[in-house]
């Protein structure tokens, strides 16, 4: 099999389940940036750090191919049956990977400042990243063309991925940068 097709030369892609729509398509945009979150979580554990973390992360990154497929493959087609479900569950884990990664955190009295080693900066990176890909899945959960699975998953995986990058650097003995604002000159 070539992994150039040419089929997508003229600004357009196909969509799982068939269908042709622009590269620039809000679908497609959304997808991308999920791929683009999972090549970055591939970043994160290039670094190395905690095995805990590092299975989690392979966790959420077989997770995301699961979200990418539900944003490219339109509901109500043959494809779609073939698509793995995208389960609820799944934020409910996040949640509770939260609470306990926190436990073992100095609790917040700032701001922080993304930072820190590799693989916090990289997780603070990813945040950023998720964030971005929630936002593009937004206009398609108002159109009513995907799941709200897909919009909680990304919000709570923004939160996981903060929390992540404070215990990677809580367990290096890196201190997060507290954002102390300058006071306002008079």
């Amino acid at each position: 099999m070539k992994i150039y097709t040419k089929s997508g030369d003229a600004g357009e892609t196909g969509l799982f389940g068939g269908g042709r729509v622009a590269k620039d398509d809000v679908r497609v945009d959304a997808y991308g940036e999920v791929d683009e979150l999972n090549a970055t979580l591939g970043l994160v554990r290039s670094f190395e750090g905690p095995p805990d973390v590092d299975a989690l992360l392979h966790r959420l990154q077989d997770q995301l191919f699961t979200v990418g497929a539900v944003l490219a493959t339109p509901e109500g087609t043959k494809a779609s049956a073939h698509i793995p479900e995208l389960k609820a569950e799944w934020a409910e884990d996040m949640e509770r990977a939260i609470d306990g990664f926190e436990a073992e955190l100095p609790p917040m009295t700032h701001f922080i400042l993304p930072g820190g080693t590799q693989a916090a900066s990289a997780l603070h990176l990813a945040r950023t990243v998720c964030r971005r890909a929630e936002r593009r899945t937004v206009p398609l959960l108002r159109e009513g063309k995907i799941p709200k699975a897909v919009v909680v998953y990304l919000n709570r995986l923004s939160d996981l991925l903060f929390v992540l990058a404070r215990v990677v650097n809580h367990r290096a003995s890196v201190e997060d940068v507290k954002w102390i604002p300058a006071k306002p000159s008079k």
